[in-house]
């Protein structure tokens, strides 16, 4: 009887001591889930709307910093709407960084797909932040490129919330269209 005890105080040592197992190499990150718990789909269309209830509504495309197109990415009073006057893209990208704001905005007129060192300013991605998700500028798909790493947060300007690239993430949730 002592011997088996002791075998399972050492089991139990043994368990609470050693670090756990690092996870399999490239394994793959948990899916994206919309409001009804169903994974996120490419080509199917999503609202992307704020976590934190009463700071503005869902995200849209409207003319601010004085120009018309491309068109930036703003959060509405209420939800998504993508009608644009632009005749251009509504794929996201990082706008050049705005001197006289000391920001990086983000705007439309990106283009989808065809990653390399041409598009970099396209790929924003999704990441889990606690048991919701956050937007992040952050592109992998250019392996010499020296790029820029950070949150997509919420700049306020004139009563306008624009998305500009922040050390606040910008907490999101989608729901599909």
């Amino acid at each position: 009887m002592t011997k088996t005890v002791l075998l399972l105080l050492a089991i139990f040592l043994f368990a609470v001591t050693t670090p756990p197992l690092p996870a399999a190499a490239g394994a793959a990150p948990d899916p994206v889930l919309d409001i009804a718990g169903e994974k996120i789909r490419t080509g199917v269309d999503y609202h992307i709307l704020p976590v934190i209830r009463g700071r503005g509504g869902g995200l849209t495309l409207a003319s601010t910093r004085n120009k018309s197109c491309p068109l930036d990415v703003v959060q509405e009073l209420h939800e998504f709407s993508a009608a644009t006057v632009c005749v251009q893209s509504t794929v996201w990208k990082l706008d050049k960084f705005d001197e006289s704001r000391s920001q990086w905005f983000v705007t439309s007129g990106g283009v989808e797909g065809n990653p390399g060192r041409q598009t970099t300013s396209n790929w924003f991605k999704i990441e889990k932040y606690d048991s919701d998700y956050k937007l992040v500028f952050c592109p992998t798909v250019c392996n010499f490129c020296k790029v820029l790493c950070r949150d997509v947060g919420v700049y306020i300007e004139e009563g306008r919330r624009l998305l500009a690239l922040s050390d606040v993430p910008f907490i999101v949730m989608f729901k599909k269209a």
